[in-house]
């Protein structure tokens, strides 16, 4: 007898996950962890939904099984395959209907056990409003371009802190050089899963840290749920001197492709201005990064000092010199209590 769990229990349960949507769906946006078992093509599943509409369920129902039938051998070695460390199997489709329910007689006739999700990935994104909307402690680490933030939430996350990475989740470093060397970025509704996933996984009881963004990381946007507890949260702004920054950017970005880099400048172009834009292209052309980072800096502090200066925050400085990630973190963790009590 195949089970059908709430999408919090399904979650929890244990096996592999099996999304047996088409591969545009899957694209769209998936269960992090999922494996992608589609029934149909994106065109298949186009043209069984058409029928439905015009014909009914009993055309669209043949139609699929005409489509499915020679292929569910394949489809029980490959769900087989992954089920080989662990029996049970997990499976969803969008609702909870004919394709999973289909999906587990195949498997169930193949000898494979299976738990399918209740209501499908359309219950999963109902879920995830939820876990995203629940009340956390955020504190956010802010600070100009250069300034290390990043490093920083990895050294906390070491000394045990409980850390969100937007800009690792987003494949982005939230600039127009963000994306250079980063993977694809996901689309805005998979970086939603994939925060909603992650704060599965911290205590709704602890500090939670956070870079401060703009509601905007490359092409992701931050959920309003989250972005909202970010806009209420104290930010600790780290204050760096300036050849600090620009050797922590060389060490980012000195190997990246030259290309890439006067790509990158000239799409701030408009608001570097032309006369900065031409002296930035030229020292990456000529080899000196340290020129053309001086120079794109006079855009990024103005840029940041607007937006903080239009946001509902009060930083609380700490000043960054010749002090390790790992030394800072220390120096957070021990400023929580105050923090949280500052926000109050």
């Amino acid at each position: 007898m195949v089970r059908s769990l709430s999408c919090d229990h399904f979650l929890k349960a244990g096996g592999p996950l099996l999304d047996v949507r088409s591969p545009g769906e899957f694209a769209r946006g998936h269960i992090p962890g999922a494996h992608n078992l589609p029934l149909f093509s994106d065109e298949e599943r186009a043209g069984v939904g058409t029928l439905y509409k015009h014909q009914g369920r009993r055309a669209a129902v043949r139609r699929g099984l005409e489509l499915v039938g020679p292929r569910l051998a394949v489809l029980a070695e490959q769900a087989a395959a992954l089920a080989e460390a662990d029996a049970n199997l997990r499976v969803h489709c969008w609702r909870g209907g004919l394709r999973s329910s289909s999906t587990a007689w195949l498997l169930e006739t193949y000898d494979l056990s299976c738990t399918l999700l209740e209501g499908g990935y359309k219950a999963f994104r109902r879920w995830l409003r939820q876990a995203l909307a629940r009340s956390q402690p955020v504190v956010l680490l802010g600070g100009h371009t250069g300034s290390g933030k990043t490093d920083v939430l990895h050294a906390l996350r070491s000394a045990g802190a409980q850390v969100l990475d937007l800009e690792r989740l987003a494949h982005h470093r939230g600039s127009s050089f963000g994306g250079i060397g980063q993977p694809r970025q996901p689309t805005t509704e998979q970086f939603e899963n994939e925060i909603a996933m992650a704060l599965r996984a911290v205590s709704p009881h602890r500090v939670l840290w956070i870079e401060a963004e703009s509601v905007q990381v490359g092409c992701c946007r931050i959920p309003p749920e989250l972005f909202h507890q970010m806009q209420q949260a104290p930010l600790v702004e780290l204050q760096r001197p300036d050849h600090e920054r620009l050797d922590h950017l060389l060490a980012t970005y000195g190997a990246m492709p030259r290309q890439e880099l006067v790509e990158a400048t000239r799409r701030i172009g408009k608001r570097l201005g032309p006369q900065r834009t031409r002296q930035a292209v030229d020292a990456i052309a000529a080899g000196n990064l340290r020129l053309a980072c001086q120079v794109i800096l006079s855009y990024y502090d103005r840029t940041y000092a607007h937006g903080l200066a239009r946001s509902p925050h009060t930083p609380v400085p700490l000043v960054r010199e010749g002090q390790s990630s790992a030394a800072l973190a220390q120096q957070l963790l021990a400023m929580e209590p105050t923090l949280l009590d500052h926000s109050l």
